[in-house]
């Protein structure tokens, strides 16, 4: 690495630490103090406070990495011009393309560091911090009963199968009252109906199962038209796909889906894609709000090199200038990208514009943006 790059990777990375630490104490601060009497009925201690910090910290992190990036670019570029530095450089013969390299390596580094966060951490913070919210009492029926769900229904249309669950243990993988509807290959009709279901040893085991079938002829799905065949105390079925974790992803997708809300950072990018392989017959509402989501997921994380590219021709340009200026910059630019983001998924989740286009309109608007506003200054 060059003396050139040490250098400018140095004051970058400077800025940036202190802009993350300046927002996280502001965001700790002013947290702690609004539910201190809510941490108080709860009876945490001091442990327990840094812990839930810690665990919310991924889902804070790729809120606020983009715009501590974007004002720590702007705060170091300007300063930069403040002082002659870039003139010198590109008198050296240096391009500013060469400059930036190592705040587009920045850029990178952070965009995968949100793609990992988004995909491994962030989804989760919400129920780790309610746990250690939780630790050391348990208030009220809801709070004993946050493992359980009743009336879980999943429909497999992949397998053409489609359970229904009196009450399912998210965290024993325990079924109670189950029924499994199964249009078989040969077109003939299973209905399988349990007292109790659990998964041992990667298979559903099902307990006083009652068996059913109907031929393939047969057209009504119910128990009345169907001939029982089997009555016995356990029945295995490695036939069934169906993992806890599609369960658990199922009551989860249920949720966001009847309230409607198209946040990009809720639900991992593995579990939209096989949400939607699971229910590919899925209403076009829905299938607007999960393809947006999707297409969001995958945007949000390269906002940060949209960042370096937007950041260096407002912050490169030649000239003293007040030295706060990256900070009133950094402002708009963030309001105008949010404006612009929240207006492409509105249209994306209401079907107007293809998700693609809903969720790369902001990432691209700002690239093409940046890249004109650069040559201008080069």
């Amino acid at each position: 690495m060059r003396l050139l790059d040490r250098y400018l990777l140095r004051e970058l990375l400077a800025w940036l630490g202190y802009c993350l630490g300046g927002f996280l104490i502001f965001w700790i601060a002013f947290d702690l103090f609004s539910q201190l009497s809510h941490f108080q009925d709860y009876h945490l201690q001091a442990r327990d406070l840094v812990a839930y910090y810690v665990a919310k910290l991924p889902e804070f992190l790729v809120l606020v990495l983009p715009i501590a990036l974007l004002l720590a670019l702007l705060y170091t570029l300007t300063n930069h011009a403040r002082h002659h530095e870039l003139t010198a450089m590109r008198a050296a013969g240096i391009s500013l393309t060469r400059i930036c390299a190592p705040y587009f390596a920045v850029g990178l580094g952070c965009s995968l560091g949100l793609l990992g966060l988004n995909e491994l951490w962030a989804p989760y913070s919400s129920e780790k911090a309610e746990d250690i919210l939780e630790r050391h009492t348990r208030q009220g029926a809801a709070s004993a009963d946050k493992t359980r769900q009743l009336n879980l229904g999943l429909r497999n249309a992949r397998d053409r199968r489609s359970w229904m669950i009196g009450a399912y243990d998210f965290k024993l993988a325990e079924m109670a009252n189950v029924m499994v509807d199964w249009r078989q290959p040969d077109g003939a009709w299973l209905k399988i109906v349990a007292a109790r279901a659990a998964r041992v040893g990667g298979v559903w085991v099902f307990e006083n199962v009652q068996e059913y079938r109907a031929a393939a002829t047969g057209t009504n799905e119910t128990i009345g038209y169907m001939t029982l065949v089997c009555t016995t105390n356990q029945m295995a079925f490695p036939e069934f796909t169906e993992t806890p974790e599609q369960f658990r992803r199922e009551a989860r997708f249920a949720d966001q889906l009847s309230v409607r809300r198209a946040r990009a950072a809720e639900m991992p990018i593995a579990d939209l894609l096989d949400y939607l392989r699971l229910h590919p017959d899925v209403s076009p509402k829905n299938r607007w709000l999960l393809a947006t989501q999707l297409q969001g997921r995958l945007a949000a994380p390269w906002t940060c090199l949209v960042v370096v590219l937007i950041a260096i021709p407002f912050g490169a340009a030649s000239g003293r200038r007040n030295i706060f200026m990256g900070v009133a910059g950094s402002i708009g630019i963030c309001f105008a990208y949010f404006i612009l983001l929240r207006f492409g998924l509105a249209l994306g989740t209401g079907g107007y514009l293809p998700a693609v286009v809903a969720a790369w309109l902001p990432n691209a608007t700002f690239a093409v943006a940046g890249l004109w506003l650069t040559n201008r200054v080069r």
